[in-house]
């Protein structure tokens, strides 16, 4: 049997960690088969950027690029999953000498398994620093990590998101990474298509490469 597909998506679920500040999620059944209704049928309330999403340069670059005038083929393709181990920060130095020929990287870190853990929003996750992201070299098109943020930020200017969507570098965030040890694969991601959309959820697979 053929080695299978890896979900690295989120779950969508009434209650589900959001970024603070981000719309609450809520799913409801309006229509229920098991309330004598002839069909099942829910709304659903959330957020653009709500679990495992992409964030496209209008989320912070004015007159950039949305989520439904994404390139696909950035989304797409071969990609490097790197373990950063129990780092506390991604700096210059835990990624030096481990991005020879990455255009995709997705950042491994132990924030996978306390969402796994845990369930709920943790403010103490590890993320990249501005310094490994002015660093990361031309050729890495995008970026994802297990954190509804790639950067944790206090200051308010967001300092990373200005530095990799201002290149053009996609962000994908809210990735579950437990399952995926590091190394090679292809990744398959494909956003929500939202007119003039700042951000997408998305579901993400991860294939053999």
């Amino acid at each position: 049997m053929p080695p299978r597909s890896i979900d690295i998506s989120m779950p969508l679920r009434t209650g589900m960690p959001a970024f603070p500040g981000d719309p609450a999620v809520r799913f409801e059944r309006v229509r229920a088969i098991a309330r004598g209704d002839a069909y099942n049928i829910s709304s659903m309330a959330m957020g653009t950027h709500t679990g495992t999403h992409v964030d496209p340069p209008i989320h912070f670059v004015p007159g950039g690029r949305t989520a439904d005038a994404l390139d696909l083929d950035i989304l797409n393709g071969p990609c490097r999953v790197v373990d950063v181990g129990g780092a506390d920060r991604i700096g210059p130095g835990e990624l030096a000498g481990r991005l020879d020929g990455v255009t995709r990287l997705l950042l491994r870190t132990r924030n996978s398994t306390r969402w796994a853990r845990d369930g709920a929003f943790f403010s103490d996750y590890v993320a990249l620093t501005p310094e490994a992201a002015s660093a990361l070299p031309a050729p890495v098109r995008l970026v994802g990590i297990d954190a509804l943020s790639i950067e944790r930020d206090t200051s308010g200017s967001f300092p990373v998101h200005h530095q990799l969507l201002g290149r053009g570098t996609l962000i994908l965030e809210g990735l579950l990474l437990g399952d995926a040890a590091p190394g090679e694969y292809v990744l398959r991601c494909l956003p929500l298509r939202i007119e003039d959309g700042d951000g997408a959820p998305v579901r993400a697979l991860l294939d053999p490469a």
